[in-house]
């Protein structure tokens, strides 16, 4: 049963990928979803102005990061132990000093974004998912070495505690992490490999016409929903939901909401090998480039000559276009030492983990 706890063990070589196996499904997703995570970002200063563009954006935020970080924990099934393991940790690490340096001296000096902290705990916008992501790995570890017999109930009760911490949601990004917590160890356990026989031909659209049915469904209620309810950025009492009840209730069913719009997307992803199969092994270049982008366009005031819905869909294609060339294999030879920096080379002398004492023979 993949809700108990089983141990992977670590892989010494990456599989290798065959039609219709978990690892071209997963890859094909994360195209999708980084697809999806680039138009959110683009979309979001026009959803106050363009009631379709705020209901593409809700209908986004019911699917791509629930799915997102369950894909970063199926591909983290191999590395998540050992010297791998700890490598990622510390490139994770890495990444975000260099980034969060960056974003911020960008800020400061241009963009200058109203309610920004310039903080290293305070992670500039999305960057919180790089400190969630070492932050999954770390409680994956210490769940399996505790033998923790049902993870994800676990973490679906540290998902609706969180939101009564009187904390700043942004602080570490920690209100995020521990809600999102639930998929990454659902990703993690997942067998990806079994999707290609459940969306057989009928499955798939039924799936599909789930999926549009909700777009619709959003399309009419999103004068009624506040999109911070789907950030899971803030605590209960920022959110307005003061009394406990109504606080868990809400997030189970957001929780609901997302399972079920998460398998209504699977729908649309692609089983076996095909063009976008190989760009979904860079989709990290596309995540932590982006941002510069949107927030270079809103600076030039891009967002000024978009007045229609014409001119949103023209912003949507670019946003697709430009996930496309950030995934290309030219993109990472010249951005690589950035992207994916040696962490060992700074961080080295971190000890993720403790030797193991030698029993003594008497």
């Amino acid at each position: 049963m993949w809700l108990r706890l089983v141990p992977h063990r670590t892989r010494s070589k990456a599989p290798i990928i065959s039609h219709g196996s978990g690892e071209t499904f997963g890859l094909n997703l994360r195209f999708l979803l980084i697809v999806t995570v680039f138009i959110a970002n683009a979309i979001e200063p026009l959803i106050n102005t363009m009631p379709e563009m705020k209901a593409l954006f809700l209908w986004i935020f019911t699917f791509h990061m629930p799915l997102f970080v369950g894909v970063t924990g199926y591909f983290a099934r191999t590395n998540l132990f050992g010297p791998n393991g700890n490598r990622i940790l510390k490139q994770i690490a890495l990444q975000y000093v260099l980034f969060q340096s960056i974003y911020s001296v960008l800020d400061m000096t241009m963009f200058q974004l109203p309610g920004i902290t310039h903080s290293f705990f305070i992670p500039y916008l999305l960057l919180w998912f790089l400190v969630g992501h070492a932050i999954w790995r770390l409680v994956l570890r210490s769940f399996i070495r505790w033998n923790v017999r049902y993870p994800i109930w676990v973490a679906v009760a540290l998902g609706v505690f969180i939101g009564f911490i009187p904390i700043e949601g942004d602080w570490l990004g920690l209100s995020r992490t521990f809600v999102y917590l639930p998929f990454f160890i659902i990703g993690y356990y997942f067998p990806f490999s079994t999707l290609a026989r459940w969306f057989a031909t009928p499955i798939r659209f039924i799936a599909a016409g789930i999926s549009g049915i909700l777009l619709v469904a959003l399309f009419q209620l999103h004068p009624y929903i506040d999109p911070a309810w789907l950030m899971n950025s803030f605590t209960y009492e920022q959110l307005g939901w003061e009394i406990n009840t109504l606080a868990i209730m809400m997030r189970l069913s957001i929780y609901a909401l997302e399972l079920l719009a998460s398998a209504a997307f699977l729908a649309w992803v692609p089983t076996r090998i095909c063009a976008i199969t190989d760009c979904g092994r860079r989709t990290l270049y596309v995540f932590l480039i982006h941002g510069l982008l949107i927030r270079f366009a809103e600076y030039f005031g891009l967002y000024t000559y978009i007045d229609s819905s014409i001119l949103a869909i023209c912003l949507i294609l670019v946003s697709v276009g430009c996930t496309v060339i950030l995934t290309h294999r030219f993109v990472k030879n010249v951005c690589h030492p950035l992207i994916e920096p040696d962490g060992e080379a700074v961080f080295g002398w971190i000890r993720l983990q403790p030797r193991r004492r030698r029993m003594k023979h008497s």
